[in-house]
């Protein structure tokens, strides 16, 4: 397996992304995946595991970041934009369908925790998608919304439209202050209070040694929360047809009711597999939880866009 750094364009801004090829050679085109990473992720974290893994399954993968995010382009750094996550993931496809070890007609999709939702919405209208998966999916707008677990009082929600509608005419005015807010706690002690173990667990994912990594957001821009507002992942799911999806959702995900919402609007095959003992987070890079996601992955992405064409050769 080798990784190489590559860039593409999305509506105009450039994305920064690592390519990952399997080390076995091959006579023909391969099928390829996109793997998009989480709402404060970055290439190097989650969505880079998956896609090295299933690299060595025999699949060409692209793990990039999102406009405004990580090493891509565009301004300001730090916003949350879904419509612009979901041009992301179409720009990735795009990018796959000129790499001449591609098979152009078998190309699928990763989602993990929000870009479970953004891959739903990116396949509903993008035909080049055969095959939809994702990892601790989550809808964004309705985590924000309704908190990670649901039962979110709604006038959290609302007050952080009071700020982003304050942000957006204090930069109307040429003001810098207030334009951004943090993601994280500044302890785990803390995460833990405002979000439970679920909070916790992110505050050990994106802050600690664990994953820490330097170019991960740890902020949001007032901006994005008013972006979210009005959008929503699930709305187009019946677009997706026939083309198969999965769901592979930690049975101790608080997150985990988004999942099964989002399972339950599919009209076409469709799988859903729990994942005991794991959280939300826990999916992302613990091997006792990664390693049997990847062999469902693996199997899935294989029946439906015949990766074992690939890992015979």
């Amino acid at each position: 397996m080798s990784r190489s750094d590559v860039t593409f364009d999305s509506a105009g801004i450039r994305l920064a992304g690592h390519l990952y090829l399997p080390g076995t050679p091959s006579d023909s085109p391969r099928p390829a995946l996109v793997v998009s990473h989480p709402g404060s992720g970055v290439k190097e974290q989650a969505a880079g595991l998956y896609a090295r893994l299933l690299s060595e399954r025999g699949y060409v993968t692209l793990a990039f970041d999102a406009a405004f995010q990580g090493e891509s382009g565009g301004e300001p750094h730090g916003q949350e934009d879904p419509a612009h996550r979901v041009e992301d993931i179409k720009a990735a496809v795009s990018y796959l369908t000129t790499r001449e070890e591609v098979d152009p007609d078998r190309i699928g999709v990763l989602g993990i925790c929000a870009s479970g939702g953004y891959v739903l919405t990116a396949s509903a209208s993008d035909h080049r998608i055969k095959a939809i998966a994702t990892v601790s999916g989550v809808d964004i707008a309705r985590q924000f919304r309704f908190g990670a677990d649901g039962t979110q009082d709604p006038s959290v929600f609302q007050a952080m439209l009071d700020a982003a509608a304050t942000a957006r005419s204090a930069l109307a005015r040429g003001e810098d202050s207030q334009q951004t807010f943090p993601i994280f706690p500044r302890t785990e002690d803390e995460a833990r209070t405002m979000g439970g173990a679920h909070g916790a667990d992110g505050f050990s994912y994106y802050c600690s040694p664990r994953a820490f990594h330097p170019r991960s957001a740890k902020f949001f821009t007032w901006t994005s929360v008013d972006r979210m507002a009005t959008f929503d992942a699930f709305y187009d799911i019946p677009l997706i047809g026939q083309r198969p999806t999965l769901f592979i959702v930690g049975r101790e995900a608080v997150t985990a009711w988004m999942a099964v919402e989002a399972f339950q609007r599919i009209t076409g095959p469709k799988e859903i597999i729990w994942v005991e003992g794991a959280s939300h987070v826990d999916l992302y890079d613990k091997p006792e939880y990664v390693d049997p996601a990847i062999e469902k992955l693996t199997e899935f992405y294989g029946a439906h866009l015949g990766a074992e064409k690939a890992a015979a050769v």
